[in-house]
């Protein structure tokens, strides 16, 4: 029988949170994460790591969930009524990394598993997650590096998983107010659980375990760049962006807080520095007009 194994799923992710701080860490050269264990009142807790004021990190969180409780929030059961009324457990990673220079890209990743139970009933489950990178200034070379990566990630589980996660990653990653991709993309998928639960659950650490290898070279790679007050500023203005998806879109934001989730844990996504400017353009030509004109828009980078 191809039951859900919590202890095997809880057992990896907490592996793969240290993993991914460990190898952060070392690509900072300074940081550290502090860690935060956390309970939450309703059922369950977590374990947040968080890193301020690094060398190569200006804020960068790693988080570790399990919750659980009685009822689901509007924001599981608005798509899916079928499962108001039951018990719930949900496991996950999620971290964003915001970087210090402004030729660093920020990146998000989060790998989860959701299942619903009730007496007399099968439980329904799935995972969901995926990885995305949203930069300030953008490299054909990196965009290319991150959307291998990411194929890789998918190649064993069928040829056209890469295509239609990368497709999903475009599509929910935008701001409709904006009429604008967040960034280059990457990988989404949601409602997962087709081929059974192993099949999904190898799924899920495929994509955990490739973050790490899409991401280091890219930072390894322009965390040395030069930077100066005109890159930092447009940098703030990007990060407001980042802030207004979090908060309008991010279906794992609004469940969080529907949930009544540990609040600080939840907006770590949220940048140490942001500003907003009223109806702003770049300049024709320049460097912040290519990052509009070039890689906020949705291609093949792999052609």
């Amino acid at each position: 029988m191809d039951t859900p194994d919590i202890d095997a799923i809880k057992s990896y992710l907490l592996g793969l949170q240290d993993r991914i701080c460990a190898g952060l860490e070392e690509e900072d050269g300074e940081g550290r994460f502090r860690e935060d264990s956390w309970e939450r009142e309703g059922g369950g807790g977590g374990r947040s790591r968080v890193l301020e004021g690094g060398a190569v990190i200006e804020k960068g969180g790693v988080n570790f969930s399990h919750v659980h409780g009685e009822g689901l929030p509007p924001s599981a059961t608005a798509q899916r009524p079928e499962l108001a009324g039951r018990s719930y457990q949900a496991l996950g990673v999620s971290l964003v990394i915001h970087p210090r220079n402004p030729y660093v890209p920020t990146s998000h990743a989060n790998v989860r598993f959701f299942i619903a139970e009730k007496d007399g009933a099968e439980p329904v489950w799935w995972f969901g997650g995926g990885f995305d990178l949203t930069p300030c200034y953008g490299f054909v070379e990196d965009a290319q590096h991150w959307h291998r990566v990411a194929r890789e990630a998918c190649a064993e589980f069928g040829d056209d998983v890469y295509a239609r996660y990368k497709q999903w990653c475009d599509e929910y990653f935008y701001l409709k107010h904006r009429n604008e991709p967040r960034g280059v993309g990457g990988l989404f998928y949601d409602d997962l659980n087709e081929g059974g639960f192993e099949h999904c659950f190898a799924f899920m650490r495929s994509v955990g375990d490739h973050y790490l290898p899409a991401y280091r070279p890219i930072i390894a790679r322009r965390k040395d760049m030069p930077w100066g007050e005109r890159e930092r500023d447009f940098q703030c203005y990007r990060r407001g962006r980042y802030v207004e998806f979090n908060l309008v879109y991010d279906r794992g934001t609004i469940f969080g807080l529907q949930t009544g989730g540990r609040t600080e844990a939840i907006l770590m996504s949220l940048p140490p520095e942001v500003k907003w400017r009223y109806d702003w353009h770049p300049e024709p030509g320049t460097p912040e007009a290519e990052l509009y004109e070039v890689f906020l828009k949705p291609r093949d980078w792999l052609k």
